[in-house]
């Protein structure tokens, strides 16, 4: 089974954020020589009498297919694969020597930690007896197109992995003109106008992808972003508590929620999500400590303020700006 993640190029809205904090002077935290792709696994339906424990194969292949690491995860758990170069690759889930689903990830941009969360659901064969290779287990939202519509989608993928963006944009508008109903296609749109710097007809393209499919959570995540880099914050909340309540444990929703209310000056609810995103993901959300920081700083609070900066150091030591946030604690915090 081979099932496109749609993960919408994370590390894009990423890097764009990040140059608008910088652009108002307000600390990131990007570096390392690769990527660490990581995410936890959630095996629903596994507390059935028809179920038993269960423990995958997870490989890494690049596009080519070599295979480049591999480890083994269980329900609940969370691989890592540590230096990934740039580059198309695909995460392969074994199941007792099958393959049970095939996800593509695209790695671009400045190295850093890439989340790829995955949700399975367990669905046991009639026989209590049967090899595991009879249950079936789905990843995400699969949308059946007529073989024209799949042709115009693989090759808008292929033109988006050459950069050709003109030609996934022609063949995506084609698409959703023929078949305005793919949930999917309207959200790779919206993701090549995010290429293409053009938010506004990226917005509309994640609208559409959520008015047919109004829990499609990586389209409401990637609407919230957008209206994040807008400075719409109200509709930025809005998307995100959609989200929010599909996946309530995505550290990425929590941090995005943390900063829209941090934006609009609700500080004492930012202060909630924030912190929730650092529950859920200490490392990989090590940013929400500066803003954390930020928002302690501007209420006075220079103490706690210096907590966070010392616990985000902890995290990123090799942060670019480190001598200055060491002399802000040495400064503000209490003995």
């Amino acid at each position: 089974m081979r099932v496109h993640s749609l993960f919408l190029l994370m590390l894009l809205f990423v890097s764009i954020w990040c140059e608008c904090l910088a652009q108002r002077g307000i600390p990131t935290s990007r570096s390392g020589s690769g990527f660490t792709l990581f995410g936890d696994v959630e095996i629903s339906g596994t507390d059935s009498k028809d179920a038993k424990p269960v423990t995958f194969d997870l490989l890494l292949y690049t596009r080519s297919g070599a295979l480049l690491d591999r480890q083994r995860v269980g329900s609940k758990g969370r691989y890592r694969f540590l230096n990934v170069p740039a580059g198309d690759y695909e995460l392969v889930f074994e199941l007792e020597n099958s393959e049970v689903a095939r996800m593509q990830i695209r790695l671009v941009g400045i190295p850093t930690d890439y989340r790829q969360d995955v949700a399975f659901e367990w669905r046991p064969g009639a026989a209590h007896n049967k090899p595991a290779k009879s249950a079936v287990i789905s990843v995400e939202e699969v949308y059946q197109r007529k073989p024209t519509n799949q042709s115009r989608f693989e090759k808008a993928e292929a033109a988006i992995d050459s950069k050709d963006h003109e030609k996934a944009l022609a063949l995506l508008q084609e698409l959703v003109a023929d078949d305005p109903q793919d949930f999917q296609a309207w959200a790779e749109l919206g993701t090549v106008y995010v290429l293409k710097k053009n938010l506004a007809e990226a917005e509309k393209s994640y609208l559409h992808s959520v008015d047919v499919r109004p829990t499609f959570f990586l389209a409401l995540l990637n609407l919230g972003r957008v209206n994040l880099m807008q400075t719409n914050y109200p509709n930025a909340i809005t998307a995100l508590e959609q989200a929010l309540a599909i996946r309530p444990k995505s550290p990425e929703v929590n941090y995005y929620l943390g900063e829209a209310y941090l934006q609009i000056k609700k500080g004492s609810i930012a202060v909630g999500y924030l912190n929730e995103a650092i529950n859920l993901d200490p490392i990989g959300m090590a940013d929400a400590h500066l803003r954390l920081a930020t928002l302690y700083n501007a209420a006075g609070l220079k103490d706690r303020a210096a907590l966070e900066y010392e616990q985000f150091l902890k995290k990123v030591p090799n942060y670019k700006d480190k001598e200055k946030l060491q002399a802000y604690i040495s400064t503000n915090k209490k003995p």
